[in-house]
């Protein structure tokens, strides 16, 4: 095992939940041991993690956290490598990387497997590191893995101002997408995912709109090739309505509830449908690894700079908050205020 010398604390701080679940008021910073790295695991010194609904869910002990991960919430970071663990070849003590655990990176340490860092290229910030791997990894594989888009496809991605929602906005029009359409509940979210580059070729608001109606239109009645959905039960009928025979979704969350009263399975057959469901986090360290180790994936998220970096895909940060303020951006996802990415660093 090779060490930095100047790290031989055996406690550290990290965002702790008073009961071990509750309202957001029960987040506070306390000490809790620190980690240490097990055979072919890396230790890192976070400066940065992203927050997302899934830590709202799982604060409320309505998510439950992947066997052996750490209860510690959050799952994407950015910081450097202070400690190797046995058989760890790919990295050096003083790398700067950013990656995806299963928990734990709401701290000022992270035990990582090896092959779920990557490298963090010197045009990103820290605070832009950290913003990307749930997101981008997540729409990955909704958007190519599973959706298996294609130049001239026709896209329809709902919670279209979330982070992965922006993302797999701007992989599909990388891609090649035709259209891209995408639902969120505001004009000005709306508005603002139209007017940045790579972004959605058409918007439709859900609360005031019928989007399978909207993007029938915009398809000239084909309807879309792919769909990226996180609502579940309120949008089910409407979603499989807007998609075109051979339609490929993708579910990655049930925002608004997993049960549906009444299925029409006729359009499922006749317009031979798949729905994919999917779950990044509870997936296997071997599937997450080789997910991220595909040059597919690799060529992807090398295109992706921050706002001002040029790049064809972009991560967008609605707000930065310093670690003491975890209350408040947690309330600010909660109340959906965002558009873009909800980063906190560790002070």
């Amino acid at each position: 095992m090779t060490a930095d010398p100047t790290v031989i604390m055996s406690k550290m701080h990290a965002v702790l939940i008073k009961d071990g679940q509750g309202p957001i008021e029960n987040l506070y910073i306390g000490e809790t041991d620190k980690p240490v790295p097990t055979k072919g695991e890396v230790l890192v010194k976070i400066v940065a993690f992203g927050i997302n609904r899934m830590d709202h869910y799982q604060r409320e002990g309505r998510y439950s956290v992947p066997l052996g991960a750490s209860s510690i919430l959050g799952v994407e970071f950015s910081g450097r490598v202070t400690e190797l663990g046995e058989g760890v070849t790919r990295w050096a003590v003083g790398d700067e990387v950013f990656g995806l655990v299963g928990g734990g990176a709401y701290a000022e340490f992270v035990n990582c497997d090896e092959g779920l860092l990557l490298k963090k290229p010197g045009h990103l910030s820290w605070v832009e590191a950290a913003s990307i791997p749930e997101n981008y990894i997540t729409a990955y594989q909704a958007l190519v893995k599973y959706g298996e888009v294609k130049k001239g496809d026709h896209v329809l991605v709902h919670a279209g101002a979330s982070g992965v929602g922006i993302a797999a906005i701007q992989m599909a029009r990388e891609l090649g997408a035709a259209t891209v359409t995408a639902t969120a509940s505001t004009t000005e979210k709306l508005d603002w995912l139209r007017s940045i580059p790579n972004g959605a070729t058409h918007t439709v608001n859900y609360k005031t709109e019928d989007f399978a109606a909207e993007v029938k239109k915009t398809t000239n009645g084909k309807g879309v090739d792919v769909v990226i959905d996180f609502v579940g039960q309120s949008h089910w009928a409407k979603n499989v309505e807007s998609l075109a025979i051979d339609g490929r979704m993708t579910l990655l969350a049930t925002l608004s509830g997993s049960e549906v009263p009444v299925v029409n399975l006729g359009p499922i057959l006749y317009k031979r449908l798949r729905i994919q469901g999917s779950t990044l986090r509870s997936r296997s360290i071997q599937y997450q690894t080789e997910l991220i180790a595909s040059s597919s994936f690799r060529d992807t998220i090398d295109k992706v700079t921050g706002v001002n970096g040029g790049g064809p895909m972009r991560t967008y940060i609605h707000k930065v908050y310093p670690w003491a303020e975890i209350q408040s951006a947690h309330h600010e996802m909660a109340n959906n205020k965002n558009s873009g990415k909800i980063v906190v660093e560790v002070q």
